[in-house]
C-alpha cells in the first residue's frame, strides 16, 4: 500500500558525482539526517552497489528503531536509492535521490514513498507520535539536504 510520494529538491554547488558519493557512503548518513542517527554495511565488500546490504539505526523522541535496507540503485552522479524494511519483514518504505547537472553544480531530489500497510501506520503513530508522517518527513528531508549542501560546497570549496 504505496503513499504518494513525498519529494524534497535543493540545488547544491558541487558536481552530482561529488554530492553522490556523500550520499552514498551510508556510514555517514548520521551526519546529514536528523532521524538516523547510524548506518553500517552488512554486505561484504562494503560499499554502494545494486542489491547491498546496509543496517540503520533510528532515533525520534527518545525512541529508537533498527532497519535493514537493501540498495535498489547505484548509479553514480544520477541516483541512489533503497528499500527499507522494519522488524526483519515489514515493508516500510523506498528512499531514493536522484541528481541532475546544473551550471553551478546540481540539482538534488530526495524522495520518500511511504510502503508500510494501515496496522503498520497506526502503531508508528502510537510509538512515535508522528501523526503526519508526510509533513515529519519533508521536515527532515529539507534538513538532511541543507545538511548535505553545507558540506558539498565546503568540500568542493576545499578542492
Amino acid at each position: 500500500m504505496a503513499g504518494m510520494p513525498v519529494t524534497v529538491t535543493t540545488r547544491i554547488g558541487a558536481a552530482p558525482e561529488a554530492v553522490w558519493d556523500l550520499i552514498a557512503d551510508v556510514t555517514r548518513m548520521g551526519q546529514w539526517s536528523p532521524e538516523t542517527t547510524r548506518c553500517r554495511w552488512l554486505t561484504e565488500p562494503p560499499g554502494p552497489r545494486e542489491g547491498a546490504r546496509f543496517a540503520g539505526t533510528n532515533a525520534y523522541r527518545g525512541r529508537r528503531w533498527r532497519t535493514e535496507c537493501t540498495v535498489v540503485a547505484a548509479d553514480r552522479g544520477r541516483e541512489f536509492s533503497f528499500d527499507v524494511i522494519g522488524g526483519g519483514f515489514l515493508t516500510v518504505a523506498c528512499w531514493a535521490y536522484t541528481f541532475r547537472p546544473v551550471d553551478d553544480g546540481c540539482e538534488v531530489t530526495e524522495t520518500y514513498t511511504d510502503r508500510r500497510g494501515l496496522m503498520l501506520k497506526l502503531f508508528g503513530i502510537a510509538a512515535l507520535g508522528i501523526t503526519d508522517r508526510d509533513a515529519h518527513n519533508r521536515r527532515t528531508m529539507t534538513e538532511t539536504l541543507e545538511r548535505l549542501r553545507v558540506a558539498a560546497e565546503a568540500q568542493a570549496g576545499a578542492a
